[in-house]
């Protein structure tokens, strides 16, 4: 409730407007993450894997900032410790005027407004909580900590890990690993990494103007793990409709609308959604996101 409060507070005073997506959707709104489906009057329809394409939508409408709070729905067969099948996503999408920085700048705002709220307003509950859990409060930078995937792959090299091509997806043990470093180098628990490559990265990702095999995206990690995915959106119908081929994903399910949404103009625009039960659970030093799942 605490960090769902101050999400609120920081965004609202940043200019954002909440709005409220379909959870019943006609096609997946993710690529790379399973889906479940369900009947719809004869018909297959998916539960909403986020609210990714309509809050772009939302500002292709001139709605310029927006943010929900709302159910995720994740078929991943994974039980891990710090993964859910249905969990809180909180999310934001923003029009942007010269660079995907700007939006890194508001969530770092926001993300200092929880963590220092959470520690001055919730006190007494974070000291009983702490009793049993034991944890610090976060560090943070007061300015952005931004790693670019180069010098990431050069720290996880330097600590052992094989990285191959560069292209890969990072390992829980490389996140951590990562974190640790970043920590002792730069004095901070929360980070942001940047320039992921485009082949991990879902259809909507806006690649990188000087080299395609990487994009203008980003995670964001917390305690050596990471919280937040986000990125700058290809907000240019050809180019969206060339990367969905390149994926081998049919322009259909609902695709065509949010493509066309984009025909008569957008910003550009980026955004980030975030997992209210992961930020809990490393908040608190938790040992299983379930303890901080209510049900």
């Amino acid at each position: 409730s605490a960090v769902c409060q101050l999400f609120r507070e920081s965004l609202y005073e940043q200019g954002f407007c909440e709005i409220h997506t379909p959870k019943l959707i006609a096609g997946e709104s993710e690529s790379g993450a399973g889906v479940f489906t369900t009947d719809y009057f004869g018909t297959t329809a998916c539960l909403a894997q986020s609210p990714q394409l309509y809050k772009q939508m939302a500002v292709a409408s001139d709605l310029d900032r927006v943010f929900e709070i709302g159910p995720v729905f994740r078929a991943e067969n994974s039980h891990t410790r710090r993964h859910l099948c249905e969990f809180t996503g909180l999310d934001l999408e923003m029009g942007i005027h010269d660079h995907y920085m700007e939006t890194l700048e508001v969530v770092h705002k926001m993300f200092r407004h929880i963590f220092e709220g959470l520690e001055t307003r919730w006190a007494r509950e974070l000291a009983i909580i702490r009793e049993q859990y034991e944890s610090e409060p976060v560090m943070f930078t007061a300015e952005p900590c931004v790693l670019h995937w180069p010098e990431a792959m050069e720290i996880l090299t330097d600590k052992g890990f094989d990285m191959g091509d560069q292209l890969q997806d990072l390992t829980g043990a490389m996140e951590l690993a990562l974190g640790a470093a970043v920590k002792e180098k730069y004095k901070t628990d929360f980070f942001m990494l940047d320039k992921y490559p485009s082949l991990i990265r879902p259809f909507y990702t806006m690649p990188d103007a000087d080299d395609s095999r990487y994009s203008n995206s980003y995670d964001i990690f917390l305690r050596g793990q990471e919280i937040c995915s986000g990125a700058q959106r290809c907000h240019d119908p050809a180019l969206l409709v060339e990367i969905l081929k390149e994926k081998g994903i049919e322009v259909g399910h609902g695709l065509e609308k949010y493509i066309d949404s984009f025909q008569h103009g957008v910003s550009p625009h980026a955004g980030a959604g975030i997992g209210l039960e992961r930020v809990v659970f490393l908040y608190l030093g938790l040992d299983n996101i379930r303890k901080a799942s209510m049900f």
